[in-house]
């Protein structure tokens, strides 16, 4: 988040983890599923411990975040 906002607005969200212009993010473990964001049109679930992103998911790591 605190990188991404450099060139996005970025905005918590109750229901979500945060927003980055259109898109919605979501950031859990590697079994997080798509539950929170299955009515969003642009979401997207970040997971840590996977090593390549697939569709809507994105690696933690690919944020800078990772362990």
């Amino acid at each position: 988040m605190n990188q991404t906002r450099i060139f996005s607005d970025v905005i918590a969200s109750p229901v979500f983890d945060f927003l980055i212009d259109d898109m919605t993010f979501e950031v859990g473990e590697r079994k997080k599923g798509q539950k929170q964001i299955q009515d969003v049109q642009k979401g997207f679930v970040v997971k840590d411990d996977v090593e390549r992103g697939f569709m809507n998911v994105v690696p933690l790591w690919q944020f800078g975040m990772g362990c």
